[in-house]
């Protein structure tokens, strides 16, 4: 038995939301007209146009915020920093909620004052309240399983792969250490690219 060895098992890919889907969730559903709202929408934009990791987000401070780069500086694991180019929707986005959020500093606790993201009494948003939101929307958009932030995570770093982004630049904007965890979506690109392969080619 000790010269057994034991197959390995595969890596499971990474589960993500259609390209279409997310533009339905975030450019055609409509999200109520109240501070709740206004946060939700932004927190489900903010995952997906930059695949911060959950810790990273709750915890994104004002500061963080490069209006005149249109970046984000996010610090994650191992205390390593990364720079996140946003688009200027985005940043407009984020400027209208903070302009909205001065109302609130009355009432919030110094310790969140500097905190991007709130709820309605001015306190940062906790882990589970995000995670919540985050799958309550996904609901309305699509059937599969796993509805969390991770998963939007996953969808950016796919669709920018799909359309054509560099591995590296890819890895460097998810903060990972290395390529392995990386090159997981390539494997999303390749079926992607042989369906469309077989769609397109006349011998397909």
């Amino acid at each position: 038995m000790t010269g057994i060895i034991s197959p390995k098992s595969g890596k499971r890919l990474p589960v993500y939301v259609e390209e279409k889907d997310m533009k339905l969730l975030t450019e055609q559903i409509d999200f109520p007209d109240t501070w709740q709202g206004r946060t939700e929408r932004l927190l489900i934009r903010i995952f997906y146009n930059t695949g911060v990791r959950l810790t990273e987000l709750v915890t994104l401070k004002n500061s963080q915020i490069d209006t005149g780069g249109s970046t984000i500086r996010v610090t994650g694991k191992g205390n390593k920093e990364r720079i996140i180019p946003i688009s200027v929707s985005l940043l407009e986005d984020i400027r209208l909620y903070q302009k909205e959020k001065e109302t609130l500093q009355g009432r919030s606790p110094s310790e969140s004052a500097e905190t991007l993201l709130v709820n309605g009494d001015g306190r940062a948003l906790y882990v589970k309240y995000a995670y919540l939101a985050v799958r309550k929307w996904l609901s309305l958009v699509t059937t599969i399983d796993k509805k969390s932030p991770h998963v939007l995570r996953h969808s950016f770093a796919t669709h920018l792969m799909n359309h054509g982004a560099d591995l590296n630049s890819v890895k460097e904007l998810l903060g990972h250490s290395s390529l392995a965890a990386t090159q997981l979506y390539t494997h999303n690109t390749i079926d992607k690219l042989r369906e469309i392969h077989k769609k397109s080619h006349p011998r397909g």
